[in-house]
């Protein structure tokens, strides 16, 4: 599971088992069985409360993955940004067929 954006408040409520809605819920679904959760944190400057629910979900299994953009790829429009931060989403669940973002070369 993809939350993209994930703004703080549903980062917050996934820390701390608020399962109000149906985003949380499921996020807290995929954690209790285990299975590949992956937020995309959207807000900065980030807080110690927000720096603490970061570390609460990655120790409850998520993986928290802020959308950076990767300049190293050199991309020529916002849509190479987009594309680069999406397919190293879906790189990260390991799904059959994934593998799609560019990996550094350590050229640049």
């Amino acid at each position: 599971m993809i939350v993209a954006p994930c703004s703080m408040r549903t980062l917050a409520a996934i820390a701390t088992g608020l399962s109000d809605n149906l985003i949380t819920r499921t996020a807290d679904v995929h954690l209790k069985e285990r299975r590949r959760l992956l937020l995309l944190a959207r807000e900065t400057p980030l807080h110690l409360g927000h720096l603490r629910n970061m570390v609460a979900v990655t120790e409850m299994g998520a993986i928290v993955m802020p959308p950076v953009p990767a300049f190293y790829q050199r991309p020529q429009c916002l849509a190479d940004v987009i594309d680069h931060l999406a397919a190293r989403a879906i790189d990260m669940l390991g799904l059959p067929g994934a593998g799609t973002a560019v990996e550094w070369d350590g050229k640049a």
